[in-house]
């Protein structure tokens, strides 16, 4: 079809749908210009007419001549009052699709005939003008609010007020939803009415229409993030609303006005507000954490077994990979702390995947816990004595659920009920019901790390042993929920699981064969398993056990397969594990993950070239496929060499390198790490060409991909020694920015630290002149990791520095002395490296001004100074 040809079938087909959308459907026949003798279309013809033609204005439009154009405008207008509310709100959004292709600014009496058709006297015209106006709101919003419309606004906000005391409940909803549209973004034109607004908000509070009272409750959350201070007048009474709205019948009202206390939690002034409140609030979420019957219907509630019942597609949920972010230090606290970690939250019942009033008000109590703590308990432990031992299961589970949310926020106060609460939820995970016995697995992965502090025989072992046999369960949602909670035990539990491996194995490898496709989170535990327990994993029985189900899951899937995304995480973790017992199967494994490279690389060339032509590639693939090469490198180190010499992994690393997508040059660096320690000889020729990307990408504005490369350039620095001496410049800058930067996360900053000691180790003279300038977030930064050989490696380097420039450290040497006291058991050399520096600078300044210095310190690290150094 010729271009001429196609622009006249859409100008016939754009007439045709008009026609069909603007034909009033009664027996009168067809308006002027209609298809129809006779009977008019229905009422749906109409309305999916209306929408084909939208679907045209989003992909065509800006293809249509200007006649059509203007001919689909001026009939959306003639339109917009139409007997019918489905064509209205078609006709709607048929209009806000046309201003959201920037045809707001071409379309300039749109807005003023809104806004004129509010004052009609027809009740149909002032609706339909509404839902349009209402839905431009939430598509335009910040087109609206600047200077290339010539802020409408300002006269639209006041006209919407007028509204809100309209006689129909279905005006006054659009009204309120129109200026809650421009709340979050502190619109001037709002800011202006913002006491108008609250007051007439306050009206409303108890209109009669759920939906009127829907918008005013959202209204009310938006505000108390954006304009606490007009409503902290009011605030105790909105509480009081914000209480029974909660309660409403309307289960939407009821989930909307249950933000409001998760935006409270996060408000300065909640504790002090809200603490007289906890004895009606408390009892409210708790009510709210109950199953509805339709959860219950929609989670099929009444089928216990289902595991011989086909997964349909629709049941797996979408798996995204989480690209590998390398953490090179283990820590004496508690751990490290991990961006956007999502693990804990409350998802128990991930079939409905809409947000609901039961995980609202799950997730507020567990926000609420942490702002109170152990000042909850006393509302909280009345409630769950009844709940947790109810004889109706739907009550009984609701208790389990509220004892998980408090979990984190109250374990302190907690500990003392934890003897006889672990038991009796042990004994749950064999109750008759299966959504019991998954909200338990959740509940008790809460409470693994106070289980995992005690004797093994006491809690550990009885848990793990109840949640082997539901991760045999013969219902779906109890097996994962099991798996789940398996690999949270499995991460706090790490080695104590060593006697217990065999019947661990034994259980997750007979599950590969009783699971269907959905339930792929077993793969997760196994990964867990293996990078919790690590090399103890390395026997023959084991890896006669474990490797061959997960070989036979590799050969069956295509490389098109999404069900190799987990499977790849988990290959990754197991030959990290295994280390040399993974050899046997590392070929086959490696090829593929440089095949998947490479595939994706050349799809995505294609796409760049010819985007019309050829899709976009699914780059996860690649991802995982770097993730799992880095997992090889790491567990056969040097043995990698020679599939490393045979491949063009390096040249296909390189374009990875340069990619596009921050989670791929993520994975890249982590790669290019570990073939560093691996294998070293074959990434040197290609320094010259690696180093300047890596400068490039030290950028904290990208955390992990900023992680990745600054580890990467610490490990190839410890290679290259006094070779990595003209690439210096490319990269300490930038370096001691990061290291300065406030709010860098912990973790960057410690391999930060490690490795601008690591590139002053090898290059002292050309770091150290900067010594001043980050010694003392360096010494802050490592003084909380364990002993290992990062921290060897930085703190030989930062004492390379010192001799060289000692000018360098006298200001803040006292941190220098926190950081040496943080050594445990530091080597024989180093130590004496410690040593001289502390006497140097002792003897430098003298006994007395050593004494008044040295009284400075804390009392612990005075001690340990003494004891260790003797200064």
């Amino acid at each position: 079809m010729s271009e001429k040809e196609f622009r006249m079938y859409m100008i016939k087909m754009m007439y045709e749908l008009k026609n069909y959308l603007s034909d009033a459907a009664s027996a009168e026949g067809p308006s002027a210009g209609g298809l129809w003798d006779g009977v008019g279309p229905d009422e749906p013809t109409r309305s999916l007419s209306g929408l084909i033609l939208k679907n045209n204005v989003k992909a065509h439009f800006q293809n249509f001549p200007n006649g059509v154009t203007d001919f689909i405008k001026s009939e959306c207008l003639n339109n917009i009052g139409d007997a019918s509310p489905l064509i209205r709100a078609t006709v709607g959004i048929l209009i806000t699709t046309i201003a959201s292709k920037g045809e707001l600014q071409n379309w300039p009496d749109l807005l003023p005939k809104l806004c004129s058709l509010l004052d009609s006297e027809d009740y149909n015209t002032c609706e339909g003008a509404f839902g349009a106006l209402q839905k431009i709101c939430e598509d335009s919003a910040e087109i609206l609010d600047s200077d290339v419309l010539d802020r409408p606004l300002n006269i639209m906000i006041p006209k919407f007020l007028q509204f809100f005391k309209h006689s129909s409940p279905k005006i006054r909803s659009h009204a309120v939803a129109c200026v809650n549209q421009f709340i979050i973004s502190r619109t001037q034109a709002l800011m202006l009415h913002i006491d108008s607004f609250i007051e007439n908000l306050f009206a409303l509070a108890g209109d009669e229409e759920p939906e009127v009272r829907k918008n005013v409750c959202r209204a009310l959350v938006m505000l108390l993030e954006v304009r606490m201070d007009r409503l902290l007048p009011h605030i105790h009474n909105i509480v009081e609303y914000m209480l029974q709205r909660t309660q409403d019948q309307d289960e939407n009202v009821a989930l909307e006005a249950c933000e409001f206390w998760l935006t409270l939690a996060e408000q300065p002034i909640c504790k002090d507000v809200l603490v007289r409140h906890l004895p009606k609030l408390i009892p409210v979420l708790v009510n709210g954490m109950k199953f509805s019957d339709l959860d219950i219907i929609l989670l099929k509630g009444d089928v216990e077994e289902d595991e011989t019942i086909p997964d349909s597609e629709q049941d797996i949920r979408p798996r995204f990979h989480r690209s590998r972010t390398v953490v090179a230090q283990q820590h004496d606290e508690d751990g490290i702390e991990e961006e956007d970690d999502d693990d804990d939250e409350i998802d128990d019942d991930d079939t409905i995947s809409d947000w609901n009033l039961r995980k609202c008000s799950a997730a507020a109590l567990d926000v609420l816990a942490n702002v109170y703590r152990d000042e909850l308990l006393p509302h909280i432990l009345p409630l769950l004595k009844e709940l947790l031992f109810h004889h109706e299961w739907v009550v009984k589970e609701s208790g389990i659920l509220v004892l998980g949310a408090i979990a984190e926020g109250c374990m302190q106060g907690m500990i003392p009920y934890l003897p006889e609460l672990i038991p009796h939820l042990i004994q749950c995970l064999s109750d008759k019901k299966a959504l019991v016995h998954s909200i338990t697995c959740w509940t008790l992965s809460r409470y693994a790390h106070w289980v995992v502090s005690q004797p093994p025989a006491t809690y550990l072992k009885p848990l793990m042993t109840e949640l082997l046999k539901r991760i045999l369960d013969s219902n779906k949602r109890v097996q994962e929920a099991a798996c789940s909670a398996f690999a949270t035990l499995e991460e706090e539990a790490c080695t104590e699981l060593v006697p217990y491996l065999a019947y661990i194995l034994d259980t997750l490898v007979f599950a590969f064969s009783k699971y269907q496709h959905k339930n792929l989170i077993l793969y997760d535990a196994i990964g867990t398993l293996a990078d919790s327990v690590g090399h103890p994993l390395n026997k023959p029985e084991y890896i006669q056990m474990l490797m061959p189900p997960l070989i036979q899951k590799w050969n069956m899937l295509k490389d098109e397969d999404k069900d190799l995304f987990p499977l790849l995480e988990c290959l990754s973790s197991v030959a990290t594990a295994l280390q040399s017992g993974f050899l046997p199967y590392c070929e086959p494994v490696y090829q593929r993950c440089v095949n998947l490279v490479q595939k994706t690389l050349a799809q995505a060339m294609l796409n760049n070239a010819q985007p019309d032509q050829y899709e976009a590639p699914d780059k996860d693939f690649m991802i995982v496929a770097l993730d799992l090469l880095s997992g090889l490198a790491e567990g056969l180190g040097g043995n990698i060499e020679q599939l490393v010499a045979r491949s063009n992994i390096l040249t296909l690393m390189y374009q990875c390198m340069q990619d596009k997508m921050p989670e791929v040059q993520q994975s890249s660096f982590a790669l290019l790490g570990d073939l560093t320690k691996a294998c070293f000889q074959h990434v040197k020729p290609c320094i010259a060409d690696f180093m300047p990307i890596l400068g490039t990408n030290l950028n904290p504005e990208f955390i992990s991909v900023c992680n990745n490369a600054t580890w990467a350039i610490g490990e190839i620095s410890i290679q290259m020694g006094i070779e990595m001496q003209p690439y210096i410049p490319m990269v300490l800058h930038q370096l001691v920015e990061i290291i300065n930067r406030p709010n860098t996360p912990k973790t960057l900053l410690e391999n930060t630290a490690i490795t601008i000691g690591c590139l002053g180790y090898v290059c002292p003279q050309e770091v150290a002149p900067m010594l001043q300038q980050f010694i003392r977030p360096w010494c802050t930064s490592l003084r909380n990791i364990r002993d290992n050989e990062e921290k060897d490696s930085a703190f030989r380097g930062i004492c390379t520095m010192i001799s060289v420039n000692p000018s360098g450290v006298i200001q803040d040497f006292i941190f220098f002395c926190d950081a040496v006291a943080s050594w445990i058991n530091p080597k024989d050399d180093l130590r004496d490296m410690f040593c001289k520096i502390l006497h140097g600078f002792k003897n430098q300044v003298g006994d007395e001004n050593w004494r008044r210095f040295s009284d400075q310190f804390p009392l612990p690290l005075k001690e340990r100074l003494a004891a260790f150094y003797g200064v």
